[in-house]
């Protein structure tokens, strides 16, 4: 029997646990935790690697593909500027865009989905993946706080610069330095998250699109085939629900 997709939403993180047919390739605007709850994963990257693994850790613009092989999985999403990217990204994604097997005890199944429910990464990872805490730049940061107070009305990349003060030029430069990612990919990915929050109140792709600002469910779709590596019905369409987290 299949089992129920489960899907959960926070500021700044998400978390799916369920099963998935393989993907296509694809590339994350964000970092991600892979894990297989009930057996290994296959990965197969563009130069022909393959790697079969219970975990693994996935930076921003890795280009992959999964086969979960039937298996149940967790995928747990963070944002580019969530603190624990940042703890990561001076720990051990540092000098690795990819690492496999990082889960200490991947094999305490029930303790492990609440630990990723809570989104409790050193006690899943263990603290000497997580490196020091560094700081954002404050001109990003500002810039983030306007465009997640702006919600889905379109604010360009124009305005944005003007407002930190930058050459268009120089504020993208910035942005993919602090960030990890270009800003057009960090706005494609940021209405995909809303639409997926507007999926929790309105099942219907289309409504979803268009109130995150996209022009159809079309669009919504390649978008997530491109940065999901799936069709959003083969994600949505047996899932219980779309839970949104209190802050």
């Amino acid at each position: 029997m299949t089992q129920q997709k489960r899907i959960w939403l926070g500021a700044d993180r998400a978390l799916f646990i369920g099963e998935l047919p393989a993907t296509r390739q694809h590339t994350h605007a964000a970092p991600v935790l892979l894990i297989g709850l009930s057996g290994p994963l296959r990965m197969q990257f563009p130069d022909g690697q393959q790697e079969t693994c219970h975990s693994a850790l996935i930076d921003a613009g890795v280009e992959h593909a999964l086969d979960s092989r039937g298996e149940t999985m967790a995928t747990l999403y963070l944002e580019p500027d969530a603190p624990e990217t940042r703890l990561l990204r001076s720990g051990v994604l540092k000098h690795q865009a990819v690492a496999f097997d990082v889960l200490p005890s991947p094999s305490r199944h029930k303790r492990l989905e609440g630990q990723l429910q809570s989104f409790e990464l050193a006690p899943l990872l263990g603290r000497s993946a997580l490196g020091p805490i560094t700081s954002m730049d404050e001109r990003i940061t500002r810039s983030l706080a306007q465009l997640r107070q702006c919600g889905d009305k379109p604010l360009g990349r124009a305005s944005l610069a003007q407002l930190a003060n930058l050459s268009e030029s120089r504020f993208n430069h910035l942005f993919r330095s602090e960030m990890g990612i270009s800003f057009r990919r960090y706005r494609s990915w940021s209405r995909l998250r809303s639409a997926l929050y507007h999926v929790a109140s309105n099942p219907s792709l289309t409504s979803a699109a268009l109130a995150a600002g996209l022009h159809d469910s079309a669009h919504f779709s390649r978008l997530f085939q491109d940065m999901i590596g799936l069709p959003p019905s083969s994600v949505l369409s047996s899932a219980t629900g779309v839970e949104i987290l209190k802050p």
